[in-house]
């Protein structure tokens, strides 16, 4: 009986290490694909600035920031490994 009460304390969490490093891991990738959208203003208001449309900012940043939150979805879903 003590056995499986020892079990029963033991697995308090639903994710383990590992899903905490892979989501921390698809946190900095999400940092990552908005630190890439920054930028672009104008120093003179009155000028427009077609440096934010640029393709780092218009497809490679979201497309990062999607893989992130990918990531982390799957880093939530993945089924941690029983300890031994």
């Amino acid at each position: 009986m003590a056995k499986k009460e020892q079990n029963i304390t033991d697995s308090q969490f639903a994710l383990g290490k590992e899903n905490f490093r892979l989501l921390l891991i698809g946190f900095v990738i999400i940092v990552i694909g908005f630190i890439l959208m920054v930028g672009g203003q104008s120093e003179d208001p009155a000028v427009f600035n077609t440096e934010i449309f640029s393709f780092r900012r218009i497809t490679l940043a979201p497309v990062v920031v999607l893989f992130g939150f990918m990531f982390v979805i799957f880093a939530i879903m993945k089924k941690a490994k029983p300890q031994d």
